[in-house]
């Protein structure tokens, strides 16, 4: 089993920035491709970006291609997301996960149907 605790989300202004957290439990986070999804209400659950096992392979939605960065340290059984240059559509819960299925250390899940664990979301608000 495998637990993921996103940190980090808060009420920024405009043009700001955050960092995002996700530290997962287990001894194999190494072995998993990561990625960060988004909810905004009364839409659907999207992918942000997503990165691969050896972190070598990085994926980016159009939309946050520029100023977001994903990193992962396995050391720390963490991942994050640095989020630059916010924007009010930026506003939405962002949530953290793992698919546990490894697929080689290049690559990167992109679908939100490949990951098997979630986190609980950490809300993220961009608004003056």
């Amino acid at each position: 089993q495998v637990q993921l605790v996103e940190s980090g989300g808060e009420l920024v202004q405009p043009g700001g920035s955050l960092r995002l957290s996700c530290a997962a439990s287990g001894r194999t986070f190494s072995t998993y491709a990561m990625g960060w999804f988004r909810q905004a209400p009364g839409k659907e659950r999207d992918i942000v970006t997503a990165i691969s096992v050896s972190g070598e392979n990085t994926y980016y939605a159009d939309s946050v291609k520029g100023r977001f960065t994903i990193s992962r340290d396995n050391a720390k059984n963490t991942v994050y997301l640095q989020m630059d240059s916010l924007k009010p559509e930026d506003t939405a819960i962002y949530y953290c996960a793992a698919d546990s299925s490894y697929s080689g250390t290049h690559y990167m899940a992109l679908s939100l149907y490949e990951y098997d664990y979630w986190g609980q979301g950490t809300q993220v608000t961009v608004s003056s």
